[in-house]
C-alpha cells in the first residue's frame, strides 16, 4: 500500500521541519515557497543576522524569554518591538537574494500569514497560500480584516491544510528507517544468461540465440570495466 504523502502534505511537512530552525520562543513557524512542485525558497521566523536570538536568552521567572514581552509591550504594538522577521518574509527575502522569481508560486506555511506578510506575499505575486494553523490574534476584528484583505489581494487559494493521521503515522512511526538504507537485497555481481529477469527470459541475450550472452548494454557495464 502506498503510504507516501501527497504533494500538499509533503510540502507542509517540509515547512514543519523548517520551523524547527526558528529562534522564536512564542511561535515556531516555517514556510516553503513552491512552483510546479519544486521548492524555490524556505524561511523560518527569527531575528536578523547578527542580532540576539530569543531562543539563546535565559528564561525569565521560569518562562522562555521574549524580548517584546520582557518590555511589557502590549499585543497591539508587538510588531514594532518583536525581534523576529516572519517565516514568509524570510522565504521571500531568500528568493530575492538569489534572484529567484516567486510570481505565480504557492506558499506553504505552518501559520496563517499576518497582515504585514500578506501584503508582502501579494506584492511578490504569490497566488496560493496553504496554512496549518489559523493566526487567531487577540483581536477577532483584526482577524476578520485580514481575511477580507486576502480577497482584496487577489490570492486565488487561502486554505487551511491538515496533514492526515495516516501520513503522520507513516512519517513518525519509524522515521529512522526512512533513509537510503538498502531495503532489497543487492543483485548478483555478474549476469547469468540463463536467469529470468524482471524484463523476461531473454533480457540479456538476443532473440533466438538462447544461451548466447548478448553484449551487455553500456549502462550495465561497471565503471571499472569502462576504463580498462
Amino acid at each position: 500500500m502506498n503510504k507516501r504523502p501527497n504533494w500538499h502534505e509533503y510540502f507542509m511537512l517540509i515547512a514543519k521541519i523548517v520551523s524547527s530552525r526558528s529562534t522564536c520562543n512564542s511561535r515556531r513557524v516555517g514556510a516553503v515557497i513552491v512552483k510546479e512542485n519544486h521548492i524555490l525558497a524556505t524561511g523560518y521566523n527569527g531575528a536578523m543576522p547578527g542580532a540576539p536570538q530569543c531562543i539563546d536568552e535565559p528564561d525569565i521567572n521560569g518562562e522562555p524569554f521574549c524580548y517584546r514581552r520582557a518590555l511589557n509591550v502590549p499585543d497591539i504594538d508587538k510588531y514594532n518591538f518583536c525581534r523576529a522577521s516572519h517565516a514568509e518574509a524570510n522565504a521571500i527575502a531568500q528568493a530575492a537574494r538569489y534572484g529567484i522569481s516567486v510570481e505565480g508560486a504557492t506558499l506553504y506555511t505552518t501559520l496563517a500569514p499576518c497582515y504585514v506578510c500578506l501584503k508582502l506575499i501579494a506584492m511578490a505575486r504569490i497566488k496560493k497560500i496553504y496554512y496549518e494553523h489559523p493566526y487567531e490574534s487577540s483581536s477577532p476584528e483584526r482577524d476578520a480584516f485580514w481575511r477580507k484583505a486576502v480577497e482584496e489581494a487577489g490570492i486565488e487559494v487561502f486554505e487551511q491544510l491538515t496533514i492526515s493521521p495516516e501520513t503522520y503515522d507513516y512519517i513518525l512511526s519509524d522515521i529512522r528507517e526512512l533513509t537510503s538504507r538498502r531495503r532489497l537485497p543487492p543483485t548478483p555481481m555478474s549476469l547469468n544468461p540463463s536467469a529470468t529477469s524482471c524484463l523476461g527470459p531473454s533480457a540479456y541475450h538476443p532473440e533466438g540465440s538462447e544461451g548466447s550472452p548478448q553484449e551487455i548494454p553500456r549502462h550495465f557495464v561497471s565503471r571499472n570495466d569502462r576504463v580498462k
